[in-house]
């Protein structure tokens, strides 16, 4: 029997599941950690404000460890949290406006560009509110990404303007119909697992077909179920992104689940009618991430892109929040969690932002484009990791200097947790040492593995290493 490589993905990682969920923790469903109880506050795009931080602080040192967990997926993570603490904890995030939806907290997981203009804020709203309205959502995996703009994560449902992707096919001939424009009356390219999936819609339908797409990838997820837990990413389905493509345009016109796009294109050209899911050429390979920044480019003061106002950002090390910075950051109006473990005070007069970048350094935040922190990131190791093999964090501490290269994302077992989307270098604590190693996203195997010996110069193995 022959089968795809999807099919071959599927059967990979399907057996090592025992249910259809997954275990990404929530304000709701905490994760049993060796030290506690995990907390998993998410924030869609990252945004929240200083009030909010303030709530997250005080909750933290009543009921965890004192700290705040940056993901990579830019939320929020409280560690230490005891069972007792738990309901308390929960009706304190839903007093801060951190809870919204008891049935979808761990469904709200929406990625958008860190310096988003007015335009992509308002859609990721909308988003959210929609999809907490929406009952059926709320079984979606707690993995299942959405995401509004270019963003360094794999997003399985996006949206991003056309003509601003340089990965993709974003401009050519559409069809209008079915929508009315409005706002800026943009266009937008919807992409499923990465894939141009031909659909253009305006900026008031983005929010409806984001969701559709949702609703698409549940009966797909469903349809290929075959008796064994069901997947959790689009990527995991045979054909996903084109079969839950078809869904999304019969949900619209069942004829157009079956007609290519080069009909749609040639009835616009003779004036005929229009099937409501507009259709473009289509880039039928995955994109890679398409907002690519260097680790260090969001440091320091930043121009918001068609706003006088700036941005101040800074680099948390190791994703580790401590109490002093979170106290400095709790008195900024709108705050922005990076998936670089990083933190924007944004929407400040440019007069404002020296002060602030004085602050955040003085609170021990790093704010240089070369310090040794930028690029470096850990999971969270022992001790509060039960399946760690190292204290991952002390290890890369001890290692850390500035490296103009590659990141590095230091893990402490082969569940690799928290690793970051592109290229990079990874330092996995095995029983003998660390391996390092250059991960190929979707190869059977990694290259230029180097397995060190603690008792060897760790750090100028890892250096060389992220070094182009």
């Amino acid at each position: 029997m022959v089968l795809s490589v999807a099919a071959r993905s599927i059967r990979a990682v399907t057996p090592l599941r025992q249910s259809d969920t997954d275990a990404c923790p929530g304000a709701l469903r905490l994760h049993a950690a060796a030290d506690g109880l995990l907390a998993r506050v998410r924030l869609p795009a990252g945004v929240l404000s200083g009030e909010q931080l303030r709530a997250l602080r005080e909750l933290t040192e009543q009921f965890g460890d004192g700290f705040l967990e940056l993901t990579s997926r830019a939320n929020l993570q409280v560690r230490g949290v005891q069972a007792k603490d738990a309901e308390t904890l929960a009706a304190r995030l839903r007093a801060a406006g951190l809870l919204p939806s008891a049935t979808h907290d761990a469904v709200r997981n929406i990625a958008a560009p860190v310096l988003a203009g007015p335009v992509i804020r308002a859609l990721v709203a909308r988003l959210d509110a929609a999809l907490i309205g929406d009952p059926a959502l709320s079984g979606l995996p707690g993995k299942f990404l959405f995401a509004i703009g270019h963003v360094p994560l794999a997003a399985d449902v996006t949206a991003v303007p056309a003509g601003t992707s340089p990965a993709g096919t974003a401009t050519g001939s559409t069809i209008a119909g079915g929508t009315t424009r409005t706002g800026t009356g943009g266009r937008f390219v919807i992409r499923l697992g990465g894939h141009d999936t031909g659909i253009r819609v305006d900026e008031d339908a983005v929010v409806p077909t984001m969701l559709a797409a949702a609703h698409a990838f549940l009966a797909e997820r469903e349809a290929q179920r075959s008796g064994g837990p069901a997947a959790w990413r689009l990527r995991e389905l045979t054909d996903g992104p084109s079969r839950v493509t078809a869904r999304v345009r019969a949900a619209h016109d069942p004829a157009a689940a079956h007609e290519p796009a080069a009909a749609h294109n040639a009835a616009e050209a003779h004036g005929k009618p229009a099937a409501a899911a507009t259709t473009a050429p289509r880039d039928p390979e995955p994109a890679t991430p398409v907002e690519v920044l260097e680790p260090g480019d969001l440091l320091g003061v930043l121009d918001q892109p068609g706003s006088p106002l700036v941005a101040v950002g800074a680099l948390v090390p190791l994703g580790r929040l401590g109490g002093v910075p979170m106290k400095v950051l709790e008195k900024a109006t709108r705050l922005v969690i990076t998936p670089w473990r990083g933190v924007l005070v944004t929407d400040l007069p440019r007069a404002d932002a020296a002060p602030w970048a004085d602050q955040l350094i003085d609170s021990g935040l790093a704010l240089a484009a070369d310090s040794p922190w930028v690029g470096v990131t850990a999971c969270a190791g022992r001790p509060g990791c039960a399946k760690s093999l190292a204290d991952v964090r002390a290890d890369a501490t001890r290692s850390a200097r500035f490296v103009d290269g590659l990141p590095v994302h230091w893990v402490g077992c082969a569940r690799a947790c928290g690793s970051p989307a592109g290229r990079h270098v990874q330092v996995q604590a095995t029983p003998v040492g660390y391996r390092v190693s250059h991960p190929d996203a979707g190869a059977a195997t990694d290259t230029d593995t180097d397995t060190v010996d603690p008792r060897r110069d760790l750090g100028a193995v890892v250096a060389a290493a992220r070094r182009p």
